[in-house]
């Protein structure tokens, strides 16, 4: 499980970082949803079960600073896992740009999720879609330049960290 918990942290640094890019723009009403950078690297490189700790506790941990019920984030991030895992053998996992395309087909699936889920107490649903929209081009911008970075981060710390994923088993 070392491998879980060292992905897990990695998870935390880049959602710490996240909180703060999104404070930073709170002034220009943007907001960076980065769901599917979170889980990309785990879903397709460690076990099934050091994935889904990882996701589930990604998604307690967003779920902690949400408007949506607490554990939504986490039963999203659990199914994404899930589907990433069952897919991933179809994949060439070993290459960044594939891992980039996942973890932006991943964000805009539980972007438009968590979206549907929380856009129904709106009072004004149709004013809300433009700046979904563009929250969501930011966000799949921001994972675009992100991404590679956090990849490398993610396997160097498990490489000092010495855990075995499913590559090394």
């Amino acid at each position: 499980m070392r491998g879980a918990v060292v992905l897990f942290l990695s998870v935390y640094l880049l959602r710490a970082l996240v909180a703060e890019v999104n404070s930073a723009l709170s002034g220009a009403h943007v907001w960076i949803f980065a769901g599917g950078l979170f889980l990309a690297y785990a879903s397709l490189m460690a076990t099934f079960r050091q994935g889904l700790a990882v996701a589930v506790l990604a998604g307690l941990l967003c779920d902690a600073l949400a408007p949506v019920g607490f554990g939504t984030h986490a039963a999203l991030f659990a199914v994404a896992h899930s589907l990433v895992y069952h897919f991933r053998e179809r994949l060439q996992r070993e290459e960044t740009g594939v891992r980039v395309a996942v973890a932006l087909l991943v964000n805009i699936g539980l972007f438009a999720a968590l979206s549907f889920a929380r856009i129904r107490v709106l009072p004004a649903v149709a004013a809300a879609w433009p700046r979904l929209l563009s929250d969501l081009l930011i966000s799949e911008g921001a994972i675009v330049l992100v991404a590679p970075w956090f990849f490398a981060l993610q396997a160097s710390t498990l490489e000092l960290a010495r855990a075995p994923t499913e590559r090394s088993l």
